[in-house]
């Protein structure tokens, strides 16, 4: 069950990368068979600490990405349950035939958390800056490919997988997000969260594009705009049901990611929309770009993510 914030998100006290470590050294206080890799990022998502307390459990596999997902697929063939981090872009396109062999195809009980998401990246720049990831994580067959939207998200979906079976994906920035929901909410993997209710158009969005669809609607809403939000945070598989019913409710979708408008959450609600055929749409995200250097303010402008952006969008389709 779900709890949302009351009220204009604001930002988490803290940090999605110190609840990652705070919660896998919980996990594994819990359950023996969890172990924790890592491609030389300790510092970066902070699990110094849990490896200090659980050092035989938490390896630093190295600037070796495909290797860390072997490791990891051989660990799950011997009973274990391993997590793998390392910076979204790392997490898909430097070893994704590991991904594909060693993970899904050979259906071994894997956790891969892609860190530093989308233009979150900041000044690590365009070689760390990921638009493609959850296109390419999303055609693989039997992968849950999700995107945290904060922290209170974050902490329970790590306690739903910890010791679950499959093959998990799982997108997040490092630093503070916005708060979107109160403790103590629980999410059902693969369904999508109705935040408000709407009948003139639908915003829906993921990650931290969720608090910009929240600001967007705030400002729709003063000109007598009726607008449903919906948190998309699984993207595979994706919640057709949902979609279908506020396609036809509204007749207008605005999709919005920190992701590139193609393959990415944008295409996924293409594609049920076009079957469904009931609804017009707009995708928010990036156009046809590669990633570089820039504070995040900065890039969320650059980029078109703002929402600003999402409302302008709103607007040119209720016009339409």
């Amino acid at each position: 069950m779900i709890k949302i914030y009351n009220g204009t998100p604001k930002k988490d006290e803290i940090e999605m990368r110190k609840v990652y470590s705070s919660k896998l050294g919980e996990l594994m206080g819990k359950h023996n068979e969890i172990v924790a890799l890592e491609a030389d990022l300790m510092n970066a998502i902070t699990t110094g600490k849990v490896q200090k307390e659980y050092p035989e459990r938490v390896i630093n596999c190295g600037i070796m990405e495909a290797n860390m997902i072997g490791i990891a697929a051989g660990m799950s063939i011997a009973g274990k349950y391993p997590f793998a981090h390392t910076f979204t872009a790392f997490a898909s396109r430097r070893c994704f035939d590991q991904l594909f062999m060693s993970g899904a195809y050979q259906k071994n009980n894997i956790k891969v958390i892609a860190s530093d998401a989308g233009v979150t990246s900041a000044h690590n720049g365009g070689t760390h800056m990921s638009f493609e990831d959850m296109g390419i994580m999303r055609g693989l067959a039997d992968t849950v490919v999700m995107e945290m939207t904060d922290a209170v998200m974050f902490e329970n979906i790590l306690e739903q997988i910890a010791t679950k079976d499959g093959f998990y994906w799982i997108r997040t920035i490092r630093k503070n997000a916005a708060t979107i929901y109160e403790k103590g909410s629980t999410f059902e993997i693969g369904k999508g969260n109705l935040l408000k209710d709407g009948s003139d158009i639908t915003l829906i969005a993921n990650g931290i594009m969720v608090s910009e669809a929240i600001k967007a609607s705030e400002k729709l809403e003063k000109e007598k705009i009726s607008v449903a939000v919906i948190d998309m945070f699984t993207l595979n598989p994706i919640d057709k049901e949902l979609i279908k019913k506020y396609a036809q409710k509204t007749g207008k979708i605005v999709t919005c990611e920190n992701h590139s408008i193609h393959n990415g959450l944008g295409s996924a609600v293409a594609e049920v929309v076009a079957e469904a055929g009931n609804a017009k749409l707009r995708r928010i995200g990036i156009k046809e770009r590669f990633g570089q250097v820039g504070t995040l303010d900065f890039l969320m402008n650059e980029y078109g993510l703002t929402a600003e952006h999402i409302y302008g969008a709103a607007l040119e389709l209720l016009k339409d």
